[in-house]
């Protein structure tokens, strides 16, 4: 019988087994390329891009929620009309008495299982165990299961954490035979025998449904293996257990479904086996037990409603930097990847949900793949807030609460920092602070910063140099795109605490394409730093304070990505409540720019070469997360160095993957975010560039650390850092102190 262990039990498992690393990093670049490849395929076919299979897809979806009544009846009618028993139950608790009650009574004493993650969801084997009546798993992975007494790590690959060497030390030591490693074949036909004479002696074959087509009443069921088949046919009573959400109108919208499932789940065009069973077969019977457990409190929650779009193909993990560190089992509960971190707090409760959560990076990435268009970064950070509000979030999180609503001063951040840099300065040391070895090669701080370098901090901050006239004027650039044109310099909160060469670099880049910069006085932070940590009345605090600080009118510029995100994508989101504030909300995003947009699609759009200083020394780029996931820029860093620099650039693989910083992910969970960052760097390696270069001051700050504590010989740089050097006449460094 397996049972789920506590959250920090499974993450300290899940980072002891380099396996688990090792094997998902593999299986996520491998299944990218495979599933980017049909999804190009279906467009080609279809004629219509992703977003567009996947909107209409979505509206199918979100049109049985509007009308799920209606939908439940039609089913319930029609597959009742076909020989089928359709019964609704609230909990796992009906559920599970209603199945054993019914294998009893028919003197049952063993179920084969196809693959049900419902099944999962209201722990059916442990209950069919404890009344003496062993159920048998027929998917391959999940009979690997258990035998070894673990749950899921994954919706579609339940054993995709388990190697094959794992898997024959297992079937040697249950199966009491050898099994060598190597020999896959052997053991997979070894395990279609044994699961063979169960499907002949069970009179109960269970499986869950991908679909339940309301206007026939039936069910669709999607596999690669055939045991549902066994499981569906061969048993003289067939239960069928699903969630109520997995209803669909017509048989038409369930090809919409399957055009688009296997190749989210597995990159294939279509699985193996798609059946659709109409009622039994003769002589046997057929129970459908059609499950809530919060599914329809869902419903009624606006904010997370769409999550019952899901169609369960795991897209959402296989993209998801977390996820391949620590696996599913760490990043989830029952279910996996984003989709759990919504839907657990409704179908387990959310001390469930507050462990798993936590380890979310808000890359965005999961939006991007998701063929039903289920907005999950922004539902995840609703259940975050859920988390806070309930106090789950343990001593970290209250920690986090405190020196959030600390921040909301600027007053006291700016007399905080300035002592923290006038204290550090014996150990600052190029840009870094430069604590002894004997801290961070051991010891309680050698896991969270013994493999990043934390960086310095100045005793002045950026604002310092640029409000009091420091700032010496740069040479001008021959074309003056923004002559005469106001611009506003938002420092953005670390730049300007931590990395004030960088808003610096900004500056003189603006003033040299011709704009007056100034810097508003009352600006503090975005707001960002908060609503990721799911404190959102914080969050809305400063993002008022940040409308008021920029009201004047004029052009906005940023040197940090993230703020953009948040200004232009999250706060109207975040003030729905308000209707003038989201108009201001959106008035401000509308006149905000990060750099790279204001210098290539904005006001500021710098002609072809007026960049280039005759160095072609190659760099390399990471592009911010979220710029990529959430405002859905590609190239455009690349192509802004390669055309107005003259630079060559090497293609960096992942280039949109996340960095690892994720905010206070990579504070409260180091060990992460050390995984991610491991990643991102061994990419860049595959580039042999001396020169990284991106365009968010997190990531920069936090590439910064692991280059250095790792001793590899690579200059991070800030685009602006950068394009300051190409400037006429322009000396190595930009640092104004």
């Amino acid at each position: 019988m397996s049972e789920l262990r506590s959250f920090d039990e499974r993450y300290a498992t899940a980072l002891a087994d380099p396996d688990v690393r090792g094997g998902l990093t593999a299986f996520q670049r491998g299944w990218r390329d495979s599933r980017d490849a049909a999804i190009a395929d279906l467009e080609a076919q279809e004629g219509r891009s992703f977003d567009e299979l996947r909107a209409e897809l979505a509206a199918i979806k979100d049109g049985v929620l509007a009308d799920w009544e209606h939908h439940l009846d039609s089913f319930t009618d029609n597959a009742t009309a076909a020989g089928a028993e359709v019964v609704r139950v609230a909990t796992p608790g009906e559920a599970n008495a209603l199945i054993t009650a019914r294998m009893q009574a028919a003197g049952a004493d063993l179920m084969v299982k196809g693959k049900s993650m419902v099944s999962e969801e209201i722990g059916l084997n442990g209950h069919l165990e404890a009344a003496g009546i062993p159920p048998v798993e027929t998917d391959l992975g999940e009979w690997i299961l258990q035998l070894a007494a673990e749950t899921p790590s994954h919706l579609v690959m339940p054993a995709i954490h388990k190697r094959k060497e794992v898997i024959a030390e297992l079937f040697e030591r249950v199966l009491k035979r050898p099994f060598p490693p190597d020999d896959i074949d052997r053991m997979v036909k070894v395990a279609r025998t044994e699961l063979r004479e169960r499907f002949l002696a069970s009179s109960v074959g269970l499986s869950g449904a991908n679909a339940l087509i309301a206007e026939g009443g039936s069910i669709m069921l999607v596999c690669n293996e055939g045991n549902n088949r066994m499981s569906v046919a061969l048993p003289k009573l067939h239960v069928v257990t699903a969630g109520i959400e997995k209803l669909i109108p017509t048989y038409a919208d369930a090809m919409k479904q399957v055009r688009l499932l296997g190749r989210s789940a597995t990159g294939q065009p279509i699985t193996v086996y798609t059946n659709f069973l109409t009622g039994p077969r003769p002589g046997q019977e057929q129970l459908i037990i059609l499950l809530d457990n919060g599914r329809t409190a869902m419903a009624e929650d606006p904010d997370v409603a769409a999550a019952l779009r899901c169609i369960r193909c795991g897209a959402c993990a296989d993209v998801c930097p977390p996820y391949g560190v620590v696996g599913g089992h760490a990043f989830g509960h029952v279910y996996t990847g984003a989709i759990g971190l919504v839907n657990t707090s409704f179908h387990h409760g959310i001390e469930a949900a507050a462990g798993p959560q936590s380890l979310c990076v808000s890359c965005g990435a999961c939006a991007t793949v998701c063929p039903v268009d289920i907005p999950l970064p922004v539902q995840i950070l609703e259940v975050r807030e859920n988390v806070a509000r309930a106090g789950e979030a343990g001593n970290a999180g209250r920690v986090t609460r405190l020196a959030l609503r600390a921040f909301q001063h600027p007053r006291l951040v700016d007399l905080g920092m300035r002592a923290v840099g006038v204290a550090t300065t014996p150990v600052r040391r190029g840009g870094v602070t430069a604590l002894p070895s004997a801290l961070t090669a051991r010891g309680p701080l050698a896991e969270r910063i013994g493999w990043r370098t934390p960086p310095a901090v100045p005793p002045r901050p950026a604002r310092d140099t640029l409000r009091r006239g420091r700032l010496e004027e740069p040479p001008r650039l021959a074309d003056q795109p923004l002559a005469g044109r106001k611009v506003q310099l938002f420092l953005q909160c670390v730049s300007d605490r931590m990395a004030p060469d960088i808003p610096i670099a900004a500056a003189k880049l603006l003033r040299a394409a011709g704009a007056q910069v100034t810097v508003p006085r009352d600006q503090h932070c975005c707001g960002l730093p908060a609503y990721d940590s799911g404190e959102q009345d914080t969050a809305k605090s400063m993002v008022r304070q940040t409308m008021e600080a920029l009201a004047d009118g004029a052009d906005v510029v940023t040197p940090a990505s993230s703020c953009l995100a948040m200004l232009g994508h999250d706060a109207p989101y975040l003030l729905r409540d308000d209707l003038a504030e989201v108009e201001r909300a959106q008035e401000l995003a509308g006149r905000t720019y990060d750099l790279i947009s204001y210098l290539t699609s904005g006001p500021g759009r710098l002609p072809a070469g007026s960049l280039d200083d005759g160095d072609r020394t190659p760099v390399t780029v990471h592009r911010f997360c979220q710029a990529s996931n959430t405002l859905g820029r590609t190239d455009a860093i690349e192509a802004f160095l390669r055309d107005v620099a003259g630079v060559p650039v090497v293609p960096l693989p992942e280039a949109s993957e996340c960095c690892g910083f994720g905010g206070s992910t990579s504070v409260r969970n180091p060990e992460l975010s050390a995984g991610i960052l491991d990643r991102k760097l061994g990419c860049v390696d595959q580039t042999a560039s001396s020169v990284l270069i991106t365009d968010n001051p997190g990531c920069i700050l936090h590439l910064r650390g692991g280059v250095h504590a790792s001793g590899r010989e690579v200059e991070v740089l800030h685009l602006a850092e950068y394009l300051v050097r190409r400037l006429p006449g322009a000396t190595a460094s930009p640092q104004e102190r």
